[in-house]
Formats: C-alpha cells, sequence, structure tokens
C-alpha cells in the first residue's frame, strides 16, 4: 500500500542543518541532523572492510545521516556489495555467487548479499539514511536496467524504502528507478549534467566529485535555485569538508566520518548563518582581477613602509594550490630595498555587515607586518579615518605571539594614540592556517581568532565619528616590510623571501527566519 512522506525542503537553498529529507514518521526513522555520509560505511578508524556488515555497523554507531554502499549483480542474479568490477580477480558480473562466496571478506565476514546488507541496515537504526550505489552493468545497459529495478524491488519488499537514496553513474539506471516510483530520491554521479538538466529530468540530486564542482562552482548556485540536492565526493581533509559545510551542502561523503562529523558541530552555517560571497583562489596564476586591484608604490602610506608595491609581478603576488601567495622580497625598486604586493577589493567586492572569515598562514621574521583589513568605501571622498578602518588580523614579526584586531575611525585612531585594539595569544601562526574573523553587526563588531571573541566593540551610538561602520567596507590584503610599528626593532634580512598566504575570504549572513515548502515524495 502506498503512503506518502511529507519532506520539508527550505525555499533559500537547502541549508546544511535542514538537508534531510526523510519523513520523520516513517518507520520511525529520524535522520541524524549532520550532513556526513559515510563512504563505503565507516571503515577506516577501526581498519573494517570497506562494504562489510561492520563498517555499515559503525556508521550507525557514529550516528551519521547517511552510510554509502555498492550493489553489483553476479553472473547468476545475486545483488550483492562490491565496490570494485572484481572480487578477489574474479569479475562479479561473470561469476556465480557461490563462487564469490568461497572467499570471506579481511575480517572474516561473508560477502555479503543486499538482502544481508539492508536487514543489517535496519536493525537499531533510527537515524541513518541508506545510500545505494548501483553499479553500472560492463556487460550492457540492459542488464544496468534489470540490476536497477531488483535493486529497487528488493529495498522495497524490505521496508527500507523511505530511507533509502540511490546513486549511479548511469543516468538510465536513475531513470528506470524514477519509472518505478516518480518519488524515489535519486542522485547523479558522473558530473556531467547541469542542476538544471537534473531538474528537468527528475532527478533529486547531484553527487559529484569534488574536483568537478570546483570547476563549475556556479553550479552550487544553480542547484539551490532548482531544489537540487548537493553531495559531494570524497571530502577528507579539513580544508575541504570547511569549504563544502561554507556552501551548505546537504550531504559529505567522506573516508573520514569522525573529522567530517566534528566539523559539522563547527561550521558556522550550523550556527544560523549562509555563504554570501566568498574568494576561494580555487584557480592557478594570478588573483581574479574582477575581485582584485593593485595599490602601487613605495609612498611609506603613512607609516614609513620600506617596501613597494608592484603592479601584480608574479614574484610579489600568485595563486597555486587554491591559495593566494603574497610574498615579500629583499629587492631594489625605485627609492624601496623591498618589494611586496598589497590586494583591494574596492569597487568590487564591497561588503556592509556580515561574519567575515579569512584563513591564513603568516609569514615569520622581525620587520615583517602582515595585514588583513578593511576600508570604508567612501574612502577617495571621505579620507581616513573619517572612512572607518577594520583591521581583521594585525601581525608584526617582532611579537612572534600576538594577533591584534583594531578599529579606527575619526574619533578613534593611532594619530591620536585612541585606537581600540586588542591582542590575543597564538602559538602557531607561522606553520599552521587560522581563521580571523569579525562578526560586524549595526551593534557591535567582535574579533575573533578561530571562533574564540578577544575584541567587543559596541556601538555607542553618538555620531559617525564614533561609528563610521555603517557603510559597505572593501577588502585589503597586504605584507608591510619596516614601518613605524613593523620596523620599531629593525629590519631581519635574512628571512626574505617572506609569504603571507591566504586561503580563502568568506562573508556569511545572519538567516532570517523562512517559510518552508512542503514537497511529498512517496514510498511503498
Amino acid at each position: 500500500m502506498k503512503n506518502f512522506l511529507a519532506i520539508l525542503i527550505v525555499i533559500s537553498g537547502l541549508s546544511a542543518c535542514t538537508h534531510n529529507v526523510f519523513s520523520k514518521q516513517s518507520y520511525g526513522f529520524t535522520p541524524a541532523e549532520n550532513n556526513v555520509v559515510a563512504h563505503r560505511g565507516a571503515w577506516k578508524a577501526k581498519s573494517l572492510p570497506e562494504n562489510s556488515l561492520a563498517s555499515l555497523r559503525e556508521a550507525i554507531h557514529l550516528g551519521v545521516t547517511g552510510s554509502e554502499f555498492d550493489v553489483r549483480m553476479t553472473s547468476d542474479g545475486v545483488l550483492v556489495i562490491n565496490h570494485d568490477a572484481d572480487y578477489h580477480n574474479m569479475l562479479v558480473e561473470k561469476t556465480t555467487f557461490a563462487a564469490l562466496r568461497k572467499i570471506n571478506l579481511e575480517n572474516g565476514e561473508l560477502l555479503p548479499t543486499l538482502e544481508m546488507y539492508i536487514t543489517e541496515g535496519l536493525k537499531n537504526n533510527t537515524t541513518t539514511a541508506l545510500v545505494c550505489e548501483i553499479k553500472p552493468s560492463s556487460i550492457s545497459k540492459e542488464r544496468g536496467q534489470i540490476i536497477a529495478e531488483k535493486t529497487y524491488n528488493l529495498i522495497n519488499k524490505l521496508g527500507a524504502q523511505s530511507r533509502t537514496m540511490y546513486i549511479s553513474f548511469d543516468y538510465m539506471m536513475l531513470t528506470k528507478l524514477r519509472a518505478l516510483d516518480k518519488d524515489v530520491l535519486t542522485f547523479y554521479l558522473d558530473g556531467s549534467k547541469s542542476p538544471q538538466q537534473l531538474k528537468e529530468d527528475g532527478v533529486s540530486g547531484l553527487d559529484y566529485l569534488l574536483q568537478k564542482i570546483e570547476r563549475k562552482p556556479e553550479w552550487i548556485k544553480e542547484a539551490k535555485e532548482n531544489y537540487i540536492l548537493l553531495n559531494a565526493w570524497t571530502a577528507n581533509d579539513s580544508a575541504t569538508i570547511d569549504w563544502l559545510n561554507a556552501n551548505s551542502f546537504q550531504y559529505i561523503t567522506t573516508n573520514e566520518p569522525e573529522l567530517a562529523l566534528k566539523m559539522y558541530q563547527t561550521s558556522t552555517t550550523t550556527k544560523g548563518y549562509s555563504l554570501a560571497w566568498s574568494e576561494e583562489f580555487n584557480y592557478t596564476g594570478m588573483p581574479d582581477t574582477s575581485i582584485w586591484s593593485y595599490t602601487i608604490g613605495g609612498k611609506g602610506y603613512g607609516n614609513n613602509e620600506l617596501q613597494y608595491y608592484t603592479d601584480g609581478e608574479k614574484e610579489n603576488v600568485f595563486v597555486k594550490e587554491g591559495k593566494l601567495h603574497i610574498t615579500a622580497l629583499k629587492k631594489n625598486k625605485e627609492d624601496n630595498n623591498y618589494t611586496s604586493a598589497r590586494l583591494n577589493s574596492q569597487g568590487k567586492a564591497e561588503h556592509k555587515y556580515g561574519l567575515i572569515e579569512i584563513s591564513a598562514k603568516l609569514p615569520a621574521g622581525k620587520g615583517l607586518w602582515p595585514a588583513i583589513w578593511m576600508l570604508g568605501s567612501n574612502r577617495k571622498e571621505a579620507g581616513w579615518p573619517q572612512c572607518g578602518e577594520i583591521d581583521i588580523m594585525e601581525h608584526v614579526g617582532y611579537q612572534a605571539d600576538s594577533i591584534y584586531g583594531t578599529i579606527h575611525s575619526t574619533a578613534y585612531n593611532h594619530m591620536k594614540n585612541t585606537q581600540k585594539g586588542k591582542s590575543i595569544f597564538i602559538a602557531d601562526p607561522y606553520t599552521k592556517f587560522h581563521k580571523y574573523s569579525v562578526n560586524w553587526t549595526p551593534e557591535f563588531i567582535n574579533f575573533m581568532v578561530d571562533d574564540v571573541v578577544y575584541n567587543h566593540i559596541p556601538n555607542e551610538k553618538i555620531s559617525t565619528k564614533e561609528w563610521p561602520f555603517d557603510q559597505p567596507f572593501y577588502f585589503i590584503l597586504n605584507l608591510a616590510v619596516g614601518g613605524n610599528w613593523g620596523g620599531k626593532f629593525g629590519v631581519d634580512d635574512s628571512v626574505f623571501p617572506a609569504t603571507m598566504e591566504v586561503e580563502y575570504v568568506r562573508v556569511f549572513e545572519k538567516k532570517e527566519k523562512e517559510l518552508p515548502k512542503m514537497i511529498y515524495r512517496g514510498g511503498k
């Protein structure tokens, strides 16, 4: 008998906090409130066989939202769980089940059938969905259609349809599943179709290789606009998982579910924020000119700095391996003994309010002065300090353990020695990337390192002389040499070349309360 399962999907783009698409009333199943899909079960931490019943049980024990597994069919029509096309040098599709069953998994388990696997997945499991990857047939597309139908019918017979998602590289398999049940949840793996095409064909989501998503980041927005669910594989490092969380992926397929669970709990998007804008530096070459311009020259910049800022010379600035590199050199340029780079986003990327996060690794050395900061968009008209300045991160090399966060305005600035700044101790700014942040609202600005607030500046609501921070601001990323502050104790020429690396710049906005959109998905 067919029943209809009510599913809530948030209008604004299916946030990570509301990613689950299963009914909480179906078979006592309430999906876990996270976005982690254990790839072939949770096997790595405890050295379990992939796609084993043991790895499935461990995924359920961890409480991930989904556990992925791979289905193939033997020559005599038995559906088994195995990732590779062969099992101990026997091609699964051309070998009988009895022959395959003669060799156990590494932990002594029998090679599991789909029936065994689904039955195990229903035991003591009220939170973890079953993510069923149906492998394409190497024999024929027609055989693939048979495999898809047999898989669907068996899962249906076992009463697990309401907690199963289907994924495949074979688009015809997904089409077949939809013909069997127009409300079945299907995800395409190949990465060759746009979210718009998936929507037109009735596919529920995309589950694409990370590199394919990185090459087409516009598909993230397109998927959200078309209510296409987002998954990516296989995300195994903290930087990648962080990026997927920032972009509110409903699912993240990983071999490191323990790490992904921990990161989900601390992700900005689980705290009521959504990504409004970002520069991920996910390209190679010079910085994106649609975002960044260069400040050029060696004028000391009001601080008696010693460097000459070049016009995008590759030796001073470039993007490589997902990171912006700003490098200071001991090199003569005009009347300066050092060269470096200073990027700004004026007129190109300006923002008013938000949670702003920048991941960076700083250069070590006396005389260096790296900074990540912002100026008001009226800088040219009003001048400084009337325009306002927000120093998200400043560091001077002679204080190897301190990070500073400061505001400057007409009333509060370093020329009067009235600036509002504080510092925080940090043990390893030169060897690790840290998250430097400000939470900027109409009421206050909080300065943070790795989510720890160390400077809170309230809006006194007196005048713009105290609070010019109610207009758009633009970013500045630079590495200065010397200067009144950075060069207070001289410059150590042995530290050059010196490089600041920036992993990303992200702007999050607080989510408004949203009305849910009700969609019904069928289950038998």
